[in-house]
């Protein structure tokens, strides 16, 4: 999907993937799945000025792998450490607590992929 998110995407976003994972027979992995990608768009929100991104969502032989991409050249980096009074900054902290792996994908001329993957078992 080719998007454009603002303040409220992030809640439909997570109705699209609940939808989806059950379509899959997936549901075992709905609490991770929408955690990583609603932390994922919310940066977007957040941080790409333009606020487009592209999200895939793709399941695999054993699990889900998810996918956003915008056009932004600055990479996402996980806080050494958390300010406990800090409204924001631990979102990639508790994606790489609810999935499998994770990683960033930069692009030769700016922009990235940030994406996760949620396995079962």
């Amino acid at each position: 999907m080719r998007l454009t998110v603002g303040e409220h995407s992030v809640r439909h976003i997570r109705r699209i993937v609940r939808s989806l994972l059950d379509e899959w027979e997936l549901a075992e992995l709905t609490f991770a799945v929408e955690l990583g990608v609603s932390e994922l768009v919310t940066n977007v929100v957040r941080h790409v000025p333009d606020r487009r991104c592209t999200l895939l969502l793709a399941r695999q032989t054993a699990g889900v792998r998810a996918e956003v991409s915008d056009g932004f050249p600055h990479l996402p980096r996980r806080a050494d450490e958390f300010d406990h009074d800090a409204e924001n900054g631990r979102g990639l902290g508790l994606l790489d607590a609810v999935v499998d792996k994770w990683g960033v994908s930069p692009w030769p001329a700016g922009g990235k992929t940030v994406w996760f993957e949620c396995g079962l078992g």
